[in-house]
């Protein structure tokens, strides 16, 4: 069936392939971003009669009264993200990433839809060996997993919305980010050859970003029988501490070395296993591993120049 889907923030490192995949599923699509990069990440998107970029900003409420009163679907992805984003402007991350997703809340009727991405950082520190799933407690333990803990429980509230807690990702998108920890710690095996941990053994689960695509498209499919519940979105074979993700990494590059610091800690405290059965019960599957991810950045990090400031 075809939609009208309004995605905030649809111009990043999610949102830059989740959009050509709904445009290609046949919904009309409308982009709300702030296009503050000048990059133009959705440019294949504009070969659509049904694709319609909007330049604005998510806290606006008259601009997003308009756009989500059109929308049968909204995918609220606007959002800073990552803890030190978030540390740098906490005014930004709580207008952001909770206030504007409660303002959705209270504007959608009863027979609109909304998927929310929230992210496996609401979980803090988990218990040793035991699996982070739906029911285990939130305990975010930055601002960032804090707004998005307090944005889901708004949706959940509300009874109408569909939540994906989305494990670490990684992989290649037109809007790429390499802060993220895989393609972080690829970037400088390639470039480095060497990376210092700091709590290495710190564990958690992680997620393709193409299977971040599908998994939003998997929800709208099975809306509603998936709406109203949080759904964890990761690889069920991939809950890796930092040590474990360096080891895979370097059956690739051999060349890598890592070193695990005797004295220092890091500042994200993130430690946890994730059960994923959830979602997979209602027949979604991830289709990249990460060692294929691994292998794509490999390739993907040959063309990035990511030397802006430097003479070479």
């Amino acid at each position: 069936m075809t939609s009208k889907i309004l995605v905030t923030g649809g111009a990043g490192y999610i949102g830059s392939l989740l959009v050509p995949g709904l445009l290609a599923d046949g919904h009309e699509v409308t982009v709300l971003d702030t296009f503050s990069r000048g990059d133009m990440h959705l440019a294949e998107c504009c070969r659509y009669e049904t694709f319609a970029p909007v330049r604005g900003d998510a806290r606006d409420e008259d601009t997003m009264r308009k756009l989500v009163s059109r929308a049968d679907i909204v995918i609220p992805l606007a959002a800073l993200v990552g803890a030190p984003l978030c540390d740098r402007d906490p005014i930004a991350a709580r207008t952001v990433n909770r206030d504007a997703v409660q303002m959705i809340v209270k504007m959608l009727s009863a027979d609109q839809r909304l998927v929310f991405p929230n992210s496996n950082s609401g979980y803090g520190i988990g218990a040793d060996d035991q699996f982070c799933t739906e029911e285990s407690p939130l305990n975010p333990v930055s601002l960032y997993g804090q707004m998005k803990v307090e944005a889901e429980r708004a949706i959940l509230d509300s009874g109408n919305g569909v939540v994906l807690r989305l494990a670490t990702v990684f992989g290649m998108s037109p809007r790429m980010r390499i802060d993220l920890l895989v393609n972080d710690f690829t970037y400088r095996a390639i470039n480095d050859r060497f990376v210092v941990l700091f709590e290495g053994h710190f564990k958690r689960n992680y997620i393709h970003v193409r299977d971040v695509a599908k998994a939003f498209r998997h929800a709208i499919a099975n809306y509603d029988t998936m709406n109203a519940r949080p759904f964890n979105v990761g690889l069920s074979d991939a809950n890796l501490s930092k040590i474990e993700l360096c080891e895979l990494i370097r059956t690739h590059i051999p060349e890598f070395v890592y070193l695990e610091a005797d004295v220092g800690e890091d500042p994200d405290k993130r430690n946890y296993i994730v059960s994923n059965s959830r979602i997979e019960g209602t027949g979604f599957s991830a289709d990249w591993s990460l060692d294929d991810g691994i292998r794509e950045l490999i390739r993907g990090f040959q063309m990035l120049n990511n030397v802006k400031y430097s003479n070479v």
